[in-house]
C-alpha cells in the first residue's frame, strides 16, 4: 500500500510557518516586527537574486530581552548561517568570499563596536557597510603573488546587541527593538538539539521554494512605499512577499512603513545637523538679525543646557570647532561691520541653503482657522532642538495662561522668545513670573490680612 506524499507547502504557507516558529520562542515587540524578521529570513535563501543585502539589527536596552534567542531561531531558519561572537575581519572576509555567501550572524555586537573596541574593529564595520551592495569588494595586496586581490563582501548579516549599532550599519538595516517579557507573556523554551533540526527542515523547504524562483526574484521591481537607501534595504523582503502572495504583499509594505517610521523617529541626529538647527534657533533668540558675531552665537549655543555644546571642552564650543563643523556645509565666518564695530561673525543668508536641505523647519499653518490670534508681532519659528518648555512653567488645567506671541522671558540666563501657545504661569501684580502650580499672592499688610 502506497501513501501519498504530503502536499508541498505554498510560499505563503512557508512564511506563515517561519513566523509561527519565531513567535513560539520569542516575544517580538510588534506584529510588524515579526513579519519583517520572517521576510528577512526568507530573503537570505535568495541572496544570488539581490542587488542589496539588507542587515537585520536586533537591539535591546538591557540584558534578557530575547535578542540572543531570536538570533538562535534566525540561525536555524536562514541560509547557511555563519555565527560568531568575536571573529577577526580577515576570517570573515574569507568566509564571505563566494558567489553564494553564508548569512553572517554576529552576537554581542555591542562589544565589537562600542567603547575601546570600536577603533580596532573599523575593518569589520567597513566590511558590513560595503557588503550591503553587490560589487563592492575589499581590495588587498597579496605580497606573495605581488598582485591586487579583490575579496567579495556581499552577504546578508544579522547583528544582535545592547544599544544602538553604528549609524552607518543601522542606516542599511531592518531594525527590531526587543524588550523584556512582561508578566503574562510566555514562550516555549528553545533547545538547540531538540528544536533546531525541525527548523532546519523548514529552512530547506524555504530554500527549495525560493531557489526555484531566483530568475523571477532577480527581475522583480516591486512597488516600494519608501525611497533611496530604505528602498534598497527593504526591496528583497517585499519581493519575497509579492512572490508568496496572499496577504503577505500588504503586510510587508505595512511593516516597511511602520519600522522605517519608528527608525526615523528614534534615530539620533548627527552633531552637524543638530548644530545647524541650533544655530537657526540662536539667530531667532538673538533677534533675527541678518548677521551675528561669533561670540554672541557661541554664547547662545553654550547657554542651552540640553544641547551638547557646553560639553565641548572646558569652555564649551569654541570658535575654531564651530568653524570646522560649519565648514562641512561650506559656511564660513567673515569680518562683518556691526553697530558696535567690526567683528568676526556669520551671515544668516549663508545658512539658508543648508537649513533647507538638512533640517527643514516644520511647515507653518496657513489656514486662518489654524493660526494663533493676531498680536501685531511676527513670531519666528523655533525648532524643537532648543527647549520648548521652561522648567516650572507648566500651566494648570482650567486656566488660560498663554502668553502673547514673542513676549521675552528669561530662561537659562538668556532672553528667549516664547513660541506661540506655550503656557507659562500668570504674571504677578509686579509683572514677575509666578511659581509652578501656584498663584502669586497679593500684597498683605503687617498683620497678614489681605
Amino acid at each position: 500500500m502506497t501513501t501519498n506524499p504530503a502536499p508541498r507547502l505554498t510560499g505563503a504557507d512557508l512564511l506563515a510557518a517561519v513566523r509561527a516558529a519565531l513567535i513560539r520562542y520569542v516575544v517580538l515587540p510588534t506584529p510588524e516586527a515579526a513579519d519583517a524578521v520572517t521576510l528577512w529570513v526568507a530573503a537570505t535563501h535568495a541572496q544570488p537574486a539581490w542587488a542589496h543585502a539588507p542587515r537585520l539589527v536586533i537591539r535591546a536596552p538591557e540584558k534578557r530581552c530575547g535578542k540572543s534567542r531570536l538570533l538562535d531561531v534566525v540561525e536555524a531558519t536562514c541560509h547557511a548561517p555563519l555565527i560568531t561572537v568575536n571573529a577577526s575581519p580577515a576570517a570573515v572576509y574569507r568566509a564571505i568570499g563566494t558567489d553564494d555567501p553564508p548569512t553572517l550572524l554576529v552576537d554581542e555586537a555591542d562589544t565589537i563596536f562600542g567603547g575601546k573596541n570600536a577603533e580596532s574593529n573599523e575593518d569589520l564595520r567597513g566590511l558590513l557597510n560595503a557588503g550591503h551592495q553587490r560589487n563592492r569588494p575589499a581590495i588587498r595586496w597579496d605580497n606573495n603573488a605581488h598582485r591586487l586581490e579583490k575579496i567579495p563582501t556581499f552577504a546578508m548579516a544579522a547583528l544582535a546587541g545592547i544599544g544602538a549599532m553604528p549609524d552607518t550599519i543601522e542606516d542599511r538595516a531592518v531594525i527590531v527593538r526587543m524588550r523584556r517579557r512582561a508578566p503574562g507573556e510566555t514562550v516555549s523554551p528553545y533547545r538547540h538539539r531538540r528544536d533546531a533540526p525541525k527548523l532546519r527542515e523548514l529552512a530547506g523547504q524555504l530554500d527549495g521554494w525560493l531557489r526555484d524562483h531566483l530568475k523571477v526574484l532577480e527581475a522583480a521591481e516591486p512597488l516600494m512605499p519608501v525611497e533611496d537607501r530604505a528602498a534598497d534595504t527593504w526591496e528583497p523582503l517585499v519581493a519575497v512577499a509579492d512572490l508568496a502572495g496572499g496577504d503577505w504583499p500588504a503586510r510587508a509594505r505595512h511593516a516597511v512603513l511602520t519600522l522605517t517610521a519608528e527608525a526615523d523617529e528614534k534615530a539620533g541626529v548627527s552633531t552637524r545637523a543638530r548644530l545647524l538647527a541650533d544655530v537657526r534657533t540662536a539667530f531667532t533668540v538673538l533677534g533675527d538679525e541678518p548677521a551675528v558675531t561669533t561670540a554672541d552665537l557661541l554664547k547662545a549655543l553654550n547657554a542651552d543646557p540640553e544641547a551638547p555644546w557646553c560639553t565641548f571642552g572646558p569652555t564649551g564650543l569654541t570658535g575654531k570647532r564651530l568653524g570646522d563643523l560649519l565648514g562641512e556645509f561650506d559656511i564660513k565666518s567673515d569680518t562683518i561691520r556691526f553697530p558696535v564695530g567690526q567683528a568676526k561673525g556669520y551671515r544668516r543668508a549663508d545658512f539658508t541653503d543648508a537649513w533647507k536641505r538638512y533640517c527643514p523647519a516644520p511647515e507653518q499653518a496657513t489656514d486662518e482657522d489654524e493660526m494663533p490670534p493676531a498680536t501685531g508681532v511676527s513670531v519666528p519659528s523655533v525648532p524643537t532642538s532648543f527647549p520648548q518648555v521652561i522648567p516650572g512653567t507648566d500651566s494648570t488645567g482650567g486656566t488660560d495662561q498663554s502668553v502673547p506671541s514673542n513676549v521675552p522671558v528669561r530662561a537659562y540666563g538668556t532672553d528667549q522668545s516664547v513660541p506661540p501657545n506655550q503656557s507659562v504661569p500668570p504674571l504677578s501684580w509686579e509683572n514677575e513670573l509666578g511659581t509652578d502650580g501656584t498663584d502669586t499672592p497679593r500684597a498683605t499688610g503687617t498683620d497678614g490680612a489681605a
